[in-house]
């Protein structure tokens, strides 16, 4: 733990750090070879500790179990039920050399993987089809045609690929300065009247936004019109307002640079050349509004060869060598991922931490920062600390461990657990229960507030 915590700390950078103590209860772990619950405590307690120091809170206390159970579902239904996570095709096939794995939740990269493939989308069938390749020509077939997969590889493997290498020489946080400001105000106090303009999808940018927004920021997600995240959904649109916008149009990209123009924070998860492509690139954001600062995440890192490939947790995993020791590890017939999508929740608040921090410099200094992060960085942080020694399970949820009063979602009520992490004894506090995407007018929703 005290190593996951030093090295989030270090990212983060010695100016400004938090002076108070944090407090970590509970004992156990996730199943798991790696550290997870240790990261999932450490990432939360880092954000935590930047909003204590925001907020000029003494204490923060993390519970280890509730953490780790964060890096999962929160939600549980009251009489109605939540969506599968996983497509029909989605999921680890065993190749002619070895094992790949199909991420095709989004309709348009199931097409890919289909058309890359040559067959139908009945699972059996993709299986045989997948059976006839090599995973490293399907990867990059499947890649080719605008899809998503991962060959898995060896840790040692990883370690020599041309994108492993590239990305254990990036920082955890790259961080730049966009410009000096020139406009330094007093520190706040909190994020009531921080505006975020969230452009990320599942999963790490909206755990950050979901932080921020409990914590008092006015986040608005922006998504394009055709994309729908039905099962992520009712986990990370809490305390947030959610609306649509067609940026490959100028009448779409004209509301965007509007919405921008008053924002405090952009964070964004679009491949590094996707915005640019669009029109949207850093030089036409910062004329937008130079006093924004940007935060934004991508899946394989930012340098190297793989740096504009699509990618999620999943496929990270696969491809760094964390699906692979699993396997040997537990002597198990195929891929071993972690329990939970650790990597996706960990960047998450490793991102909100940022945000937080740059906050805090802007209002001190006027300097205005920008912060890459990326999945397969998180997942080196994880595999440094290296395998975890043996710890007992987590006891089951309990009564206990969830909200007193039912959260009136739009699909209907539902329980949701208490969130892992206080400052001196309060947590975060969402303005709204979680809701479909694309739900609200693209516009910030009141008059700013002064923070």
């Amino acid at each position: 733990m005290t190593n996951f915590l030093t090295a989030l700390n270090d990212a983060l950078g010695p100016d400004l750090a938090f002076q108070g103590a944090i407090e970590m209860d509970g004992t156990g772990a996730l199943p798991s070879l790696w550290a997870v619950s240790d990261l999932a405590a450490a990432s939360i307690a880092v954000a935590g500790a930047e909003m204590a120091a925001l907020t000029h809170a003494s204490r923060v206390r993390v519970d280890r179990r509730l953490a780790s159970f964060w890096f999962d579902m929160t939600l549980r239904p009251q009489g109605w039920t939540l969506p599968g996570v996983w497509d029909e095709v989605a999921g680890d096939y065993p190749t002619a050399d070895g094992w790949i794995r199909l991420h095709t939740n989004a309709p348009h990269h199931k097409v890919a993987a289909l058309s890359a493939l040559g067959c139908s989308g009945a699972r059996d069938v993709v299986a045989e089809a997948v059976a006839g390749w090599s995973a490293q020509a399907l990867q990059d077939a499947v890649v080719a045609a605008g899809g998503c997969a991962a060959a898995m590889h060896s840790v040692e493997e990883w370690a020599v690929h041309p994108q492993g290498k590239a990305v254990a020489k990036e920082p955890l946080i790259a961080w730049s300065q966009i410009s000096d400001g020139g406009r330094v105000s007093p520190t706040p106090t909190g994020l009531r009247g921080v505006r975020v303009l969230d452009l990320t999808r599942i999963l790490a940018g909206p755990v950050a936004t979901r932080f921020l927004a409990g914590f008092g920021a006015e986040v608005l997600r922006i998504d394009p019109l055709d994309w729908e995240e039905a099962a992520a959904a009712p986990e990370v649109t809490l305390g947030k307002r959610c609306a649509g916008l067609d940026l490959r149009t100028i009448d779409g990209r004209a509301t965007f640079l509007a919405l921008l123009k008053d924002a405090d924070v952009l964070v964004h998860g679009y491949r590094s050349d996707a915005l640019e492509n669009l029109g949207l690139g850093a030089t036409v954001r910062h004329v937008a509004n130079p006093n924004c600062i940007d935060v934004s995440l991508c899946a394989y890192g930012w340098t190297g060869p793989w740096a504009a490939r699509r990618g999620f947790d999943s496929l990270v995993q696969m491809s760094c060598g964390i699906a692979s020791a699993g396997m040997k590890a537990a002597m198990s017939d195929r891929p071993v991922p972690l329990p939970v999508q650790a990597l996706d929740h960990a960047t998450g608040y490793i991102m909100a931490a940022a945000v937080v921090r740059a906050l805090r410099v802007r209002a001190q200094t006027g300097v205005v920062q920008a912060a890459h992060l990326s999945l397969a960085r998180t997942a080196c942080l994880l595999m440094e600390q290296g395998v975890q020694p043996s710890q007992d399970a987590f006891d089951v949820e309990t009564e206990r461990d969830f909200g007193k009063v039912t959260e009136q979602t739009v699909w209907g009520a539902a329980r949701r657990l208490h969130f892992p992490m206080t400052l001196d004894g309060s947590g975060p506090t969402w303005p709204c229960p979680a809701g479909p995407l694309k739900r609200d007018v693209a516009s910030w929703s009141l008059p700013r507030q002064t923070p």
